[in-house]
């Protein structure tokens, strides 16, 4: 791997002021769990079955190894990354909807990712376990600044929940059509890609990001995981007719990976400029000119079937993803961060009880089905 042994400018070192709450942030908090918990109480009452209030339906389900490159410099040489190793991956593909919807509604897609085996100073509330996620997006900035902004979207998306799933399909046409016509201008809308505007595109060919920063060791760092193997990167913005195939994007990845590996690469942002790369504005996006995405290591996912109902069963429904399940050298920061912690838990202890399957954080992978 080729790995960048030496930056332009020195990371800036984290400091607890840098972090500063709105006043109103608690009331945000709670106002928006009882939104998420309003979508998922809307499609447990249609299906019987609990799902994620974000991200509820799963496109890939993959093992995988992610192995740290050797050789890091200091700098890089952080947290879970400061000493070469492997460790066992899950890896969880989906679409940002809080209902299960036919793919021909296109959304914004997502990749959580788990690491087993992961030792260190445990965050609170994953003191007992070795895990570190993940949570990513295909896109390099979060939908808004922070999290009150955020609630005003995730209502929005709220009221949407459940409503005329054939109008949806009609109207992601549309949107799609409008987002198009927004990019040729030099812009583009965040809102429009989450109501059904964006790109049918095939879900393996995305580069996902973080959005909103970490801790990395004693710098803030963003994170993107980038398919670096030619198969994959093949697929960048390469389309895909899901038109008659409610599942066509589960059905593209199990083809996939049916006689085909996959690799990326995982690559942090480290900050370099609070001005340009402020913590508590999620909607920015760091400037790569000023602070590189750098590989710290790389994931290999061999061929598999990539989901099946049992699958899901042990993942989508026996596991969460969170990125405060994690060591406190990787402790999520920001506005968007700090409410995400109580709304997974939120989500996580809905959906246990619900469907009367535990969740719990995995030790290892031996159980998973093959």
């Amino acid at each position: 791997m080729n790995v960048i042994t030496r930056l332009p400018v020195l990371p800036v070192s984290y400091d607890p002021s840098f972090e500063v709450a709105d006043e109103d942030e608690a009331e945000t908090r709670d106002e928006l769990v009882k939104t998420l918990r309003s979508i998922s109480e809307t499609t447990f009452k249609d299906s019987g079955h609990a799902t994620r209030s974000v991200h509820a339906k799963s496109h890939g389900l993959l093992r995988a190894e992610l192995r740290v490159v050797d050789d890091l410099p200091p700098v890089l040489a952080q947290g879970m990354f400061a000493k070469p190793g492997s460790w066992p991956v899950v890896m969880r593909l989906s679409t940002v909807p809080g209902d299960i919807l036919d793919d021909s509604v296109s959304t914004p897609r997502g990749l959580a990712i788990k690491v087993i085996g992961v030792e260190g100073e445990r965050l609170q509330g994953s003191e007992n376990a070795v895990t570190q996620d993940f949570v990513l997006v295909n896109g390099p900035a979060f939908s808004a600044p922070g999290a009150k902004k955020f609630l005003t979207v995730l209502k929005l998306l709220a009221f949407t929940t459940d409503k005329a799933p054939g109008l949806k399909k009609a109207l992601s046409a549309i949107f799609r059509g409008t987002e198009r016509a927004i990019e040729t201008l030099g812009g583009k809308s965040e809102t429009l890609k989450a109501l059904g505007g964006h790109p049918e595109t095939h879900i393996l060919g995305e580069t996902f990001f973080s959005q909103v920063p970490i801790l990395f060791g004693p710098y803030m760092a963003k994170v993107s995981i980038a398919p670096i193997s030619a198969e994959l990167m093949q697929l960048a913005n390469a389309s895909l007719d899901v038109n008659g195939r409610p599942n066509g994007l589960r059905e593209a990845v199990v083809n996939f990976f049916t006689a085909t590996a996959g690799e990326w690469e995982l690559r942090i942002q480290l900050c370099t400029d609070l001005h340009t790369m402020p913590v508590e504005d999620a909607s920015v996006v760091w400037p790569e000119e000023q602070s590189p995405y750098i590989a710290v290591a790389r994931i290999t996912a061999k061929p598999q079937l990539a989901w099946s109902e049992t699958r899901a069963r042990a993942i989508d429904d026996g596991m969460s993803f969170s990125p405060w399940h994690g060591i406190a050298a990787h402790r999520p920061i920001g506005s968007v961060m700090r409410i995400r912690k109580v709304a997974y838990e939120m989500s996580a202890n809905f959906r246990a009880m619900h469907n009367s399957h535990r969740i719990e954080e995995p030790r290892d992978l031996n159980d998973l089905p093959a």
